[in-house]
């Protein structure tokens, strides 16, 4: 079994729009924070992986799924988990659920490229440490 990223938020003023509702488009930074976190529980970050491979970590698309709402000042958890892996990408599924209610499902594809913007293959340090959050259906 695979084990899962948590991170939570709280909804703030500026997260939403005058009628007290998160506006659409801030659930992809919710998303994005999520990931930033996950990198962070494994050793790593955005700028270490840059600096240490001279590689960035890209969206290549991202599907979501609003199912309800959320309002200001809700306490949101962010569930993050690794659907499928490629040598040069990974496909992550991330939950947000109020309470025990799933809000929001988006899938991401994510790609590693260099600085020319060509995918690479994963670095197997950092393979190794998200080797625990990976689904079954590993094509590495």
């Amino acid at each position: 079994m695979h084990e899962n990223f948590f991170h939570k938020i709280k909804v703030y003023y500026e997260d939403t729009d005058s009628g007290g509702v998160v506006y659409y488009a801030n659930y992809l930074k919710f998303l994005e924070r999520a990931r930033t976190e996950a990198l962070f529980s494994i050793g790593f970050s955005n700028k270490k992986i840059e600096q240490l491979y001279g590689l960035l970590i890209i969206v290549k698309s991202c599907n979501i799924d609003y199912k309800k709402s959320a309002y200001l000042e809700n306490e949101l958890t962010i569930r993050s988990f690794v659907k499928s892996i490629t040598k040069t990408s990974f496909f992550m599924t991330q939950i947000i659920t109020k309470g025990n209610e799933t809000i929001v499902e988006a899938k991401t594809h994510l790609v590693f490229i260099n600085k020319d913007g060509k995918p690479v293959k994963i670095p197997e340090k950092i393979y190794s440490k998200f080797r625990p959050y990976f689904c079954d259906s590993i094509k590495h």
